[in-house]
Order: structure tokens, then sequence, then C-alpha cells
């Protein structure tokens, strides 16, 4: 089951709030049982050894009374003595046990459960001393009547003697056992008090470090976990900036995961689309110059054209008349010859760029057909094979067997071809290697002119395509800015790849018939 960030951020934190609750939890229950440990020790075995002690000495100090009592020869202080413990003896004895197991009682209300068996165990032993005090009183009564008789019989006198100090001796016995078992255990539980005490504070100790351990990892985790949310800020501002290409990577599942995926495909979305808006930019603005060119030069074609024509017809005439005539010497009529033709050659060349203005500023629209691409290429190879055997080119002829047809003007499509071919044999100077190639793809045709020559720096490539661009001396820098309208035309592309000094390839899109 995935976790939202926001779930495993408050399972984490509930974590550490557990952790510390529980240490917490520990702590009071700890400090509440030493606080019962205390008050049975304090308010219970301490007053039932304080009680057992004085009863010890109150029994101590009557086990004194009657051996002064059956040492005294006087009959009438022996009768005074007897008439004072009878009174004062059994009230006393009995008041004080019976307030020691009224406490016995009291403390059974409180004792902890494993107390209670040992706090009954007192309260029946001080029963059991009730009961051997109440016969030893009767004892002690039995002792005084034989001694307060007139004429006392040594033997009754010895027999209730001998009685009431094995009593004494079982009481005294008992409340001394009495008193070093609340001894023995109230040093047990102090031990035992200490020991927990010292054992609850290494563990409160121990909890606690393992408490800030959770805390410690639960903040490392939920750091590590919104760190992405970081670097998306980063990316944001990054975009706000305009830089396009930031791409976070965030791995995961979660939702600032999904996000950051989100974010990265709309920055490659937003990159394409500003490299499209660019791209259309360019071509806008190329089409502009096109259009502007196209003005000025159907303008100036007009004003050329005409003049032109009247240059050349008149220099027609004037070459057949200087056929005609006759000259002074044949090195003067050579000469006039050779310079009728130079402005016969001059007014042709003029000719020619006017056309190639007038096509830049009315296109034709291209009469799309379905073309076999390999069929032109091989038509403008043949025809240029003279052209490039001369200027040292080796052509390789790289047809895919199965390239399909293309809509596109032969006319038209053949200016291309021939425009590439004479660029790419012009930047192979001293000859070189030119490959035309064919590759089918889904949608289109892609036919790549690769020669061998010397490359373009990425200044000169991207501005390759601008009207009237040229590193050539002597161009027009019209030839591949109109090549690119025609192709544009045709619902193709023309672009250009170059290294300097590795040559250059020219990739052509047509589409499929």
């Amino acid at each position: 089951m995935k976790l939202s960030l926001a779930t495993r951020i408050f399972l984490g934190y509930a974590l550490v709030l557990l952790t510390f609750g529980a240490v917490s939890l520990f702590s009071v229950a700890e400090l509440h049982r030493n606080r019962l440990e205390i008050r049975l020790v304090s308010q219970g075995y301490l007053q039932l050894s304080q009680d057992a002690a004085a009863l010890e000495t109150f029994q101590t100090s009557q086990e004194k009374d009657t051996e002064r009592v059956l040492e005294q020869n006087s009959v009438e202080t022996r009768r005074a003595l007897i008439r004072l413990a009878s009174l004062y003896y059994a009230p006393q004895m009995a008041q004080r046990l019976e307030a020691a197991r009224a406490k016995a009682r009291e403390v059974l209300t409180f004792a902890p459960e494993g107390e209670v068996r040992f706090v009954m165990e007192l309260d029946s032993r001080f029963a059991e001393l009730a009961r051997n005090s109440q016969a030893y009183g009767h004892a002690v009564e039995a002792v005084f009547a034989a001694l307060a008789s007139e004429s006392p019989e040594s033997q009754e006198v010895a027999r209730a003697t001998a009685e009431l100090r094995q009593l004494e001796s079982a009481i005294g016995r008992e409340l001394r056992v009495l008193r070093a078992t609340l001894t023995n255990r109230i040093r047990e539980r102090v031990d035992g008090a200490e020991e927990r005490e010292r054992r609850t504070g290494l563990t409160i100790i121990a909890l606690s470090i393992m408490a800030i351990g959770v805390g410690v990892g639960v903040t490392a985790w939920s750091a590590r976990t919104l760190r992405p949310v970081r670097t998306l800020i980063e990316g944001v501002s990054r975009i706000g900036r305009g830089d396009y290409s930031a791409q976070l990577g965030v791995r995961g599942e979660d939702e600032v995961a999904l996000l950051a995926r989100e974010f990265d495909q709309m920055a490659r979305s937003l990159q394409a689309r500003e490299a499209q808006l660019k791209s259309q930019a360019e071509a806008l603005m190329r089409a502009e110059q096109l259009a502007a060119v196209g003005r000025i030069s159907a303008q100036i074609v007009h004003e050329v054209r005409n003049p032109l024509s009247s240059i050349g017809l008149n220099v027609e005439l004037l070459q057949d008349a200087v056929d005609s005539a006759s000259f002074d010497s044949q090195d003067t009529a050579t000469e006039a010859r050779e310079l009728l033709s130079a402005v016969t050659h001059e007014v042709d060349r003029l000719t020619d760029v006017t056309e190639q203005y007038l096509r830049m500023a009315r296109p034709a629209r291209p009469d799309l057909e379905p073309e076999d691409i390999t069929a032109v290429l091989d038509g403008v190879l043949d025809f240029t094979r003279e052209e490039l055997v001369r200027a040292g080119v080796e052509v390789v002829r790289d047809f895919a067997p199965d390239t399909p047809r293309v809509l596109a003007d032969q006319g038209q499509l053949r200016q291309v071809f021939l425009n590439l071919l004479r660029n790419s044999r012009e930047a192979m100077p001293t000859g070189g290697q030119l490959t035309v190639a064919t590759a089918p793809h889904e949608g289109d045709v892609e036919v790549t002119v690769r020669d061998t020559g010397n490359g373009m720096t990425e200044e000169v490539r991207r501005h390759l395509f601008e009207p009237f661009f040229t590193t050539k001396e002597g161009g027009t820098g019209l030839g591949l800015a109109v090549s690119q309208q025609i192709l544009q035309a045709h619902g193709g592309s023309l672009s250009c790849q170059s290294i300097p000094g590795q040559g250059t390839t020219f990739v052509l899109r047509l589409p499929r018939a």
C-alpha cells in the first residue's frame, strides 16, 4: 500500500510522539510505584515496626515488674503491686495490640498485591499476640492471687509462676521475631526500591536515548523525503528565469516525485515550445526578409530587365555589324569581337541574376505529383557528372532500395538538388567525396547530401539560410534561401549539419506520396 507524503510524515512524527509518550508513561508509572513503596515502608512497615518495638519494651517492663513482685517479701507491698499490675497491664497491652492490628488493616488497603499476604500474616501474629496477652493476663492474676492469700502454698505459687514465665517467654520471643521480621522486610523493601530506582534510571536513560534517536531518525527521514521540494523550488526558479533545460530527475512514487516528473515533462514541453517558437520566429523573420527582398527584387527586376534586353539586342546587332565590317588589322577585329563577347556574357549573367531575384520574389506554386526521388537524384547526378569529375569529386550513391515516392514538383526539386550539389563541389576545391543517400521514414523520406569539404563554423551555419548571406566571392546568397523556401512550400524541410574540417551534411525531408 502506497502512503502519501503527508501520511508518512504524520506517521513518522506520531512514532516520535508515541516513543516519548511511552518514556513519559514509564517514568510516571515508576514514580507512582516508588511513591507507593515509600508509603508502604514509611506509613506501614516502619510504624508497625515501631509498634512492635513499643510492645516489646512494654512486655520487657512488665516482665521486670513481675520479677520485682515475686522478689518482694512484704505482703502489703506485694498486694499493692499486684493490684496496680492487674489494673494497668492487661488494658494497655490489649489497647496497643488493637492499635497495631488496626494499623495492619490500614496498610492492607494500600499494600501492593505482592505484599497482601505478608500484611495478613502480620495481622494474624498481632491476633495471636492478643490471645497470648490475654492468657498472660490470666496467668498474672493466678500468680498474684496465689501470692495475695494469707498463707500461699509454695507449690501453687511455683506452678503459677512457671506458667507465667513460659507465657512471658513466648510473648517476648514472638515480639522479637515480629520486630525482626518487620526490620528485615523494611530492609528488603528499601534495598529493592534502591535497585529498582537504579534500574529505572538506567531504563529511562536508555529509553530517552532511544526516543532521541527515533526523533533524529524521523527528522532526517522527513528532511530526506522533503528534499525534492527544495529541488522543485530551484527548478521553478530556473524556469522563472527562462532556463527551460531544468530537469529534476527525482525518483519515487510519492506526490513530490510525481510532481517532479510532471515538472520535468512541463520543462521539456516548454523547451520544445521555445525551440519551436524560436524556429517559427526565425522562419517568420526569414519570410519577412524574403518578402521585403522580393518586393525590392521585383521592382529592381522590372527596372533592369528591359534595359538589359535592349543592351543584349543592340550588342547582337553590333556583333553582326562587326562581323561584316572591315578593320585595319586582324588584331583590332579580334579585340572588338572579344569586347562584344564579354559584354554579352555579362548581360547573360545579369539576366540570370534578375531571374533568381524574380523567382525569389514570386515563387511559383509547386505542382505536387508522386515522384521517384531516386530517379530525380540519378538524373541530376548524371547531368552534373562531367562537372564533378573535372573538380575531382567522387560521387557515392547510397539509395535505399525501398525508397517510396514523394509528393514534389520535379522541376523545383531538380533546382534544389543542383544548387546543393554545386555548393558541395565548391566546398571541395581540391576534390573529395560526395555522398547522396536516401532513407525512408514513417511519414516522409530523408535525403542527405554529405561532402568532405572544409565544413563551417556554428556562426556561419546559423545564418546559412538567410537571404544575401554568402561566404563565396561573387555569390548572391540566394541559392539556399530559395531552396529552403521551395522545400517549405512542398511541406518538407531543409537543415544543415557541419563540423569545421570534417565536412557538411544537408538533410532534406519530403512528405511521402
